[in-house]
């Protein structure tokens, strides 16, 4: 039986001792999720725990023995007796919930919610040992604790450690030698000034923020085609190198669009939100898939900038921390907002150097038109052709003019109509839209035929003319069928021919006579041609006067999105009409100058037939030549904010369901964190937020995340959860003071935050192991051993071989794996193995595909890319030893390692077995190997002496 009576000796924090008991065991009945609450008894706060349940309370304040509480976790009764699971309060957290409620039962505020202020340097009383002020509270815990420190590594151990930690590489043998030459007291302090300046540091710390942003190159579900994202992730290392602010850095990343002015890279940096997956099969519904896209984001941001699961509130008020159900709804209103538009990458020099090619193409094609068709120094036989063509152009010229509608609206896209009489198409899109246009009365001659001309434009997938933005239909369109009225009275259309490739033959269900066949499942589209002008032209079967408004419905059905993104309509009055090779501009000039056609015009016209006449092949090939030059376009993913005036409505989703919308939200930070300042209002405003000092949590989050990468553990271990359910800091003063000094003193510094965690005295201890008293190492006594990630391992080898490809940036290569990994696939993709050296770049620049993971990282708990990571897990299996021996590439590096230890032993004067051994030990691990590791690694160096490459398989183990 358990005693009434709480031990008086018993002192209890309530944030370190009771909240975790109430948060584990209580909570998820009697939290903040007001549905899912039991008894309506309410522990999570100290108002609900004093409430009158019908004659008693949970907690009776200094009264043991009359609070419910205490009796219902001491009932012997099974249906009385909490928690109700088979899992009751140990003895010890019953006494803790007693001392608490007999002190007062006071509640505190869960630390992560509330402001931290900087806190004093604690004195210690080793006062040599510090190298700064963050050591003095790692201090302060181990001399508490009645522990020791275990004194420094050594100068080798030092720079092969913060070599791997700030660079990701293994130190080359003259880096090594130069730091072991260095007498000086600063020669450490060099090295690590020395790794920060270096653009590996941006590529070792890019990959960690990867994580968190859920990169990968692929869109992930079923068909898991390729996207062009590498440009954000070129972002992140260049931002990092160059030390962005992290508020800016992070204010770029969630709303660079926003800003004023907004650069190239801003824009690209927006990139972090387009890492959701997106799913292209054909059942599904695009706006279905976007909304999923949206929790993805409110549960990413939560985890990245507050370290809280906000992704629990998707479905409920989250069970243990202060977010309700309308809180995160709130959350994503603030996010809604932005379309998702694909964006020109290429950097200033590419586009210059385009530029310039397409000028050189220009002049080279004017000359040849002067010079060949119309100079004096012409070609007859040409030039003849040329007139011919000219004569047969001239009849198919009809004299089309633009009607700009009165209205354009659809089922969903928003429809704006252009200075010159287009129409653009933005926002959502369905697999289903109508396009309704009011036309102006065009006046009382006779009209004979309408054109519609689909456009490129910048802003449309592949520049368009289409919205379709699936692999393989970028820029499509799906125009199923078409019909016009005057006066709301049908009119009937032929066809007439189109521009379209073999549309003069019924081409299956992409024949343009099909938008009139009254079946919604065939149509007009244009596969494989995106990015360039297309026209239909559809004679009217009577020639009619629209002297009234008329209207044009188009129906774009398939299984995927399919509205036309910029076309226009133009009418003739003109009898012979048909789509023409000459484009509308000089169509329209040659109708203008018909009488005397100027000389400009007649050399953009013998331009054209250089383009396009077989006569001219030998005359195109210098300017095939040019073309073949320029820079391959790079379209990335980014977002862009919608104009106000079509805003994006929210709405709380019961139970998290896209198919039970309910009342409209307004945006705003979750409650907890509210206060007397204007709430954000949209995306930009909720990046300044959660930079601010108004979010309580973005510099513990981030210095814990550092924290984490050099220690392998967090002061608060559960990186991706600050929350009520996490476990207590370590070490809470020095996270508020890391806190404070990244804020302020380091003005938001990554590079300055990290050069002060390796400097420390904490960092530069000697690896040893935990003691009895810390078996997690928390308080570290000792340098922890830590074990390195899927990526460094690679890059730590192919460092040490020589074989590092040092090239920033760029697309995605493929390194060698296992053809069976791609056959698991949807499609059976194919992995074409690079060649050269993009076969031997860093880990952080490998394609990775989200259902089929780059094999030998996967092996190593690297993520696929699905979600949003804040803590890689930590396995040891056999299958990463198995790895390691006999994946090919990693052979292949063991034997371009082998190769390298014995060159260097050849330009030494020697090839002697024990100077190779020495090499390559020293190679991978810096130091000189102990007299019996070497000794190990000579005797299986001769077990191996009959095969080929012994070498190779002394390296290889």
């Amino acid at each position: 039986m358990f005693s009434w009576v709480a031990s008086a000796s018993l002192a209890v924090d309530f944030r370190r001792d009771v909240r975790p008991i109430l948060a584990r065991a209580c909570f998820k009945c009697h939290g903040p999720d007001e549905e899912a609450r039991e008894a309506g008894l309410r522990l999570d706060v100290q108002s609900g725990s004093r409430a009158d349940l019908g004659g008693y309370q949970a907690i009776v304040p200094g009264a043991v023995e009359d609070s419910e509480l205490i009796a219902r976790v001491l009932s012997e009764d099974p249906d009385l007796r909490m928690p109700p699971t088979d899992e009751p309060l140990s003895d010890k957290e019953i006494e803790t919930l007693k001392a608490w409620v007999a002190a007062g039962g006071e509640y505190v505020g869960h630390w992560a919610f509330e402001r931290g202020s900087k806190p004093d340097v604690p004195e210690t009383r080793d006062d040599a040992w510090p190298a700064g002020p963050m050591d003095r509270f790692v201090l302060k815990r181990i001399e508490t604790a009645g522990l020791s420190t275990s004194g420094m590594a050594t100068k080798t151990e030092l720079i092969r450690r913060v070599s791997l930690d700030l660079t990701g590489l293994t130190p080359a043998p003259d880096e090594v030698a130069a730091f072991l030459r260095d007498d000086s007291p600063l020669a450490y302090e060099k090295l690590v000034d020395r790794l920060l300046a270096t653009p590996e540091y941006g590529e070792r710390f890019a990959r960690p923020w990867l994580d968190l942003a859920r990169y990968s190159d692929t869109n992930g579900y079923e068909k898991d085609r390729n996207r062009t994202i590498w440009p954000y992730r070129d972002w992140v290392i260049g931002a990092l190198n160059a030390d962005l602010p992290y508020d800016q850095f992070s204010i770029e990343q969630l709303a660079g669009d926003m800003l004023p002015s907004a650069t190239r890279d801003q824009r690209i940096a927006t990139g972090f939100h387009r890492n959701t997956m997106l799913n292209e099969e054909g059942g599904i519904d695009p706006l279905e898939f976007r909304f999923y896209a949206m929790v993805d984001r409110v549960a990413t941001t939560g985890t990245v900038w507050m370290g809280l699961t906000t992704g629990c509130a998707q479905c409920h008020t989250h069970k243990y921390d202060p977010i309700t159900h309308t809180d995160y709804f709130a959350l994503m209103a603030l996010m809604d907002n932005a379309d998702e538009p694909e964006f020109a990458a290429e950097d200033e020099a590419t586009i210059e150097r385009r530029e310039e090619l397409l000028q050189r193409i220009r002049d080279q094609e004017t000359a040849v038109a002067e010079r060949v068709l119309l100079g004096e120094k012409n070609n007859p036989v040409l030039t003849a052709a040329f007139q011919a063509w000219m004569a047969t152009i001239k009849p198919q010229i009809a004299d089309w003019r633009t009607v700009a509608p009165t209205q354009a609206v659809s089922t969903m896209p928003r429809l704006t109509v252009q200075d010159d009489g287009a129409v653009l198409a933005d926002g959502d899109a369905t697999k289903r839209d109508v396009y309704t246009l009011t036309m102006p009365p065009t006046g009382p001659e006779p009209i004979t035929a309408i054109r519609i001309e689909a456009m490129s434009h910048p802003s449309l997938p592949a520049t368009g003319p289409g919205l379709a933005f699936y692999e393989g239909r970028r820029g499509d369109f799906y125009l199923s069928e078409l019909d016009v009225a005057v006066a709301g009275e049908p009119i009937e259309l032929g066809i007439g021919s189109t521009t379209v490739p073999k549309a003069d033959e019924k081409n299956g269900k992409t024949y343009p006579g099909n938008v009139l066949d009254g079946d919604g499942s065939t149509g007009w589209s244009i596969p494989g041609d995106a990015g360039q002008t297309h026209r239909l032209v559809i004679p009217l079967k009577q020639p009619q006067a629209f002297d009234e408004p008329w209207t044009v419905e188009m129906l774009f059905e398939r299984h995927y999105v399919a509205g036309l993104g910029h076309f226009r309509i133009d009418v003739t009055t003109d009898a012979d009409v048909e789509a023409n090779v000459v484009p509308s501009e000089l169509q329209r000039r040659i109708v203008a100058e018909n009488e005397s056609p100027s000389h400009a015009l007649q050399r953009d016209l013998a331009i054209r037939f250089l383009q396009t006449s077989k006569l001219m092949a030998s005359h195109r090939k210098p300017v095939e030549a040019l073309r073949r030059q320029l820079p391959k376009s790079v379209r990335t993913l980014v977002l862009k904010e919608r104009d106000p005036s079509n805003k994006r409505t929210t709405r709380r989703h019961h139970r998290g369901e896209y198919l039970q919308p309910k009342e409209v939200v307004s945006p705003n930070v979750p409650a907890v964190f509210a206060d007397d300042s204007a709430p954000p209002k949209n995306r930009l405003q909720l990046a300044e937020w959660l930079v601010s000092d108004r979010n309580p949590l973005v510099g513990r989050v981030t210095v814990n995340r550092a924290w984490r990468e050099f220690f392998g553990v967090g002061i608060v271990r559960t990186a991706g959860d600050f929350g009520t359910q996490s476990e207590p800091p370590s070490h809470p003063e020095l996270l508020d003071w890391l806190d404070a000094e990244f804020r302020d003193q380091g003005r938001w510094s990554l590079k300055r935050l990290h050069r002060e965690i390796v400097l420390s005295a904490t960092y530069r201890q000697r690896v040893g192991p935990a003691p009895e008293s810390d078996p997690d190492h928390r308080l570290l006594s000792a340098f922890p051993y830590r074990r390195l990630d899927a990526e460094r391992i690679r890059d730590a080898f192919l460092s040490a071989a020589g074989l590092l490809t040092r090239h920033v940036g760029g697309a995605s290569v493929y390194p060698p794996q296992p053809a069976q990994v791609m056959e698991m696939a949807y499609g059976n993709n194919a992995w074409p193995t690079s060649k050269g050296g993009a076969r031997y770049r860093r880990s952080l620049y490998t394609f990775s595909k989200r259902t089929a993971p780059f094999a030998a990282f996967t092996t190593f708990d690297a993520p696929s890319g699905e979600v949003c990571i804040a803590r890689r897990d930590r396995s040891t299996t056999p299958l990463q030893a198995l790895t390691l021996l006999n994946d090919a590439m990693y052979l292949e590096i063991a034997e371009g390692l082998a190769e390298q230890a014995l060159r260097d032993e050849r330009e030494s004067g020697n090839v002697e077995p024990r100077g190779v051994a020495q090499r390559l030990f020293k190679r991978l691990f810096v130091r000189a190997p102990r007299a019996d590791e070497l000794q190990a690694i000579l005797d299986f160096y001769q077990t191996q002496s009959g095969h080929e490459q012994p070498w190779m398989l002394v390296a290889r183990a």
